[in-house]
């Protein structure tokens, strides 16, 4: 076998750390120093044809590849304005020298349905940084790697001695690199031979430092060419995108990714000025006294006296992001770690988002996206923002309508604040763009080339696909509040097929919220709300009549779902029901009630349904309780059905009350354990307010109760019965 021939001299490998501040220096200078004839890049070569737009685009920024065939299949290569490729990139576009992808091609990683090919950290078992670090003596690898390696001021010294760290720790652990890393370093190096052959001069390879080692030398090329045989072969597209610095942190799954990033970018762009360390405190007092807490320009003076004097403590060459948080932590902060998580979020990780130029090439569909924001006046963003829309304004109107049509395309930009109940004619929304949903706009083009088309074509693929009343109902809703008639023709006609197919009552109940609301909002989206109406009366005649015998003689679970089902069509019927379909629902529930061996819950729900409207007085519905509770079976499912809801009610009318606790407080031992459940899950739903409403009822009834008991003395018994239980609740025994 022929020997491996050492790299030759005009080869400059260059080991890096990714997105590290030190290491995008140590580039420059390389470069600089260097002039190569030709740059090669860790990175997937499809990527080449996008580097002529290097200098339309301002970091973060992320190449997005992706499969044709299956636009799902993507990845990322992200990038940082701190990041050592992209110093290498933006120094050969400069000096117009080409510069090339040299890694395993994108196809290859693509084919792998588990393979995140965008996180290219190293693959093998043992953490290289982490191994380095402890062997030095410290216990925090980014600190090492800051500390001992990106503070080093020759480049060239300092290429060698991560080489040859890195060789070492590979001739260890030779038997922990995986297959993949070997594949890739073959790439690397046939990569790095075409290079040889295309340029008599120097030239620069910037790669990860943990594949340093495998590119020193060069085995026979068909060494490499075999390990490389049988790669998958796929078309493969792409684009730039804007990336965030939240998305470079390790924190957010990214295998390559940071702790750190605003830090990065921070001690990038303060390089040359050597007044980090100031200018961040400066910072964070900014951030802080925009959230109303004090901090003054005396503590941001204190707090860089403090990290310098712990730096010096520690024997560093200057402070660190441990001392800079430590410091905030002890001056700014006041030693409460809740404002510091502040800092952290908006400077330690940071919010910035990149922007990509619009001669960058992009799907029709991402294009039109991009032609409606700018129109709508609606930029993207890296940090939740909310607004308000009133949709009798056009703009706000066409806003509404392009975050609910991006969410039938699953990019959910905008979420719907329910939290904010603002009326007929108003909107909340929680607008966050997340650098994903690239993805999911590339997958979403196979459906049209407008973000209405493409809504429209899977509305209506969508609406032929449903087989359920409740599917039915939600397409059509979805289909009116994008205001695209075409789907909502064709979901209407879906609801008509799934309803006449319909025999169980209770699903079609349950399709009527979404349906309501559909009918309440359609003359604000431009549908007509009598159209939807008729469908709307049509499903309640249907599931009033077959409501009793759904409730006949069901188990737990189906039971539970009657419960949700009277709740919301009872909800349906008061906000879009005539008159005379409220008269239906009201006999179906009083059929309910009057049936003897349906369910206690969803009886006792639709007994106090009735008495909230007048149907049935405090009388009948106490006579209703005195009978279900004399029954043992079913007498708890009844009263937490009855309970459901509001308890102001309950709490005003004193005989109501005065029922529910005469059995609560009747109930045996084994039998209150027996009931906590169901009760507790009914009075979950009680407000606050209402909770120490119904408490003060309870304490007034006792109180009376026990002014009768004090004339004759203290019970004993009963005391000693409430400790026992009151014990054994707690847990400790009788």
């Amino acid at each position: 076998m022929a020997r491996e021939q050492p790299l030759p001299g005009r080869v400059t490998l260059l080991g890096i750390r990714h997105h590290g501040p030190g290491s995008a220096r140590m580039v420059a200078a390389a470069l600089a120093a260097v002039r190569p004839e030709v740059v090669l890049i860790e990175g997937p070569p499809e990527g080449d044809v996008l580097l002529r737009h290097v200098p339309d685009l301002t970091p973060p920024v992320a190449l997005l590849l992706h499969d044709e065939a299956e636009p799902g299949r993507a990845a990322f290569w992200p990038f940082a304005e701190f990041s050592p490729e992209w110093r290498a990139l933006t120094w050969a576009h400069a000096n117009g020298v080409p510069v090339r992808f040299f890694d395993l091609p994108a196809a290859a990683s693509l084919a792998d349905e588990g393979d995140a090919a965008g996180e290219e950290g190293p693959r093998a078992a043992v953490d290289p940084l982490g191994t380095l670090a402890e062997a030095a003596g410290f216990d925090d690898p980014e600190r090492w790697w800051e500390d001992v390696v990106e503070h080093h001021t020759d480049p060239r010294d300092l290429a060698e001695a991560v080489a040859e760290a890195m060789g070492a720790l590979r001739e260890e652990f030779a038997d922990q690199v995986d297959a993949r890393t070997l594949r890739r370093e073959a790439a690397m190096r046939q990569n790095v031979r075409q290079a040889l052959k295309d340029v008599a001069g120097p030239i620069a390879v910037v790669a990860g430092a943990w594949h340093v080692p495998a590119l020193r030398s060069l085995p026979a090329a068909s060494v490499d060419a075999a390990a490389l045989k049988g790669l998958p072969r796929r078309k493969v597209s792409g684009t730039w995108v804007p990336w965030s610095h939240g998305r470079l942190a390790v924190s957010s799954g990214y295998g390559a990714g940071v702790a750190s990033p605003g830090w990065y970018a921070h001690l990038w762009e303060c390089a040359e000025r050597g007044d980090a360390v100031p200018r961040w405190f400066a910072k964070a007092c900014a951030v802080l006294r925009a959230e109303d807490l004090p901090a003054s320009t005396a503590s941001a003076v204190e707090a860089v006296r403090l990290a310098d004097a712990l730096a010096a403590m520690r024997g560093r060459p200057s402070p660190g992001l441990s001392e800079v948080m430590e410091a905030s932590l002890a001056v700014l902060c006041g030693g409460d770690a809740t404002p510091l998580r502040l800092v952290h979020e908006r400077l330690v990780v940071g919010e910035r988002l990149g922007e990509v130029g619009g001669d960058v090439p992009t799907s029709p569909l991402a294009a039109d996206l991009a032609r409606l924001q700018r129109r709508l006046r609606m930029p993207t963003a890296a940090e939740v923002k909310p607004v308000r829309f009133d949709l009798r304004k056009d703009t706000d109107r066409e806003r509404s309508k392009l975050l609910r049509r991006l969410a039938v395309l699953d990019v959910p930009w905008g979420r719907p604040d329910t939290t904010r109940t603002l009326g007929t004619f108003a909107e909340a929304w929680q607008l966050h763009w997340r650098p994903e949903f690239a993805v999911a706009l590339a997958v979403a083009a196979r459906h049209g080339t407008t973000v209405e088309g493409a809504s429209r074509t899977v509305l209506v693929n969508r609406a032929a696909a449903a087989t359920r009343v409740v599917d039915a109902a939600e397409v059509l809703s979805e289909a009116v509040g994008c205001e695209i008639p075409e789907a909502v023709a064709a979901s209407r006609r879906a609801l008509d097929r799934c309803a006449a197919a319909a025999t169980d009552a209770l699903e079609l109940l349950a399709a009527l919220p979404d349906l309501a609301t559909t009918v309440r909002y359609g003359s604000v989206r431009g549908t007509d709300p009598e159209l939807l109406r008729v469908a709307l009366h049509g499903l309640l005649a249907r599931g009033a009549v077959g409501l009793p015998l759904a409730c006949r003689g069901v188990d737990e679970e189906t039971a539970e779902r009657a419960v949700r089902a009277v709740d919301g069509a009872d909800d349906a019927v008061r906000l879009a029901a005539d008159d005379e379909h409220r008269d239906t629902w009201q006999r179906a529930l009083e059929s309910l009630v009057a049936m003897p061996d349906a369910h206690g819950l969803p009886t006792g729900r639709a007994t106090r349904l009735l008495w909230e409207t007048g149907v049935l007085d405090s009388d009948q519905v106490a006579t209703r309780l005195h009978r279900a509770v004399s029954l043992t079976a079913g007498a708890t499912a009844f009263v937490a059905g009855f309970l459901r809801g509001s308890a102001a009610l309950l709490t005003a009318d004193p005989r109501l009350f005065g029922v529910v606790d005469e059995w609560l407080t009747g109930l045996s031992g084994a039998d209150f354990a027996a009931a906590l459940p169901l009760l507790r899950r009914a009075v979950g739903d009680f407000s606050p307010a209402e909770r120490r409403m119904l408490g003060d009822r309870v304490r007034g009834t006792a109180a009376g109760g026990g002014a009768a008991a004090g004339a004759g003395g203290w019970d004993e018994e009963i005391a000693a019965r409430l400790v026992g239980h009151v014990r054994g609740l707690l847990g400790a025994g009788a």
